[in-house]
């Protein structure tokens, strides 16, 4: 029997990533809480840039704005950085408020 996540990802780079600046507390499922900072997002997933203790298939679940708790995979990491995927896709409504709440730039910002 296999232990972590099965993943089966198709390749989801290249999905639209906005850059955000958004710190937050990870519950990482053997390790507690880590902190970890977010610096782009996307509907399917995000990275961070400050990843020393996660590994390829950990899974943690993070607070987001509007959308509250999710659950999400490490794909990827490389150096201090990780690239998670959401457990599911987050509703386009709901990343664009996302989005709206965490955006650094206002000129980037979507005009309302």
């Amino acid at each position: 029997m296999t232990v972590g996540a099965q993943l089966s990802v198709t390749d989801l780079r290249r999905a639209a990533r906005h850059p955000v600046d958004f710190p937050v507390i990870a519950e990482h499922h053997e390790r507690g809480d880590v902190n970890l900072h977010i610096a782009n997002l996307s509907a399917h997933g995000f990275m961070v840039d400050n990843s020393p203790q996660v590994s390829r298939g950990d899974r943690v679940i993070v607070r987001l704005p509007e959308i509250g708790r999710i659950e999400a995979y490490v794909i990827w990491t490389r150096d201090e950085r990780a690239g998670f995927q959401f457990e599911r896709i987050i509703r386009l409504d709901d990343f664009m408020r996302i989005i709206e709440a965490l955006q650094p730039n206002p000129r980037l910002r979507r005009a309302r």
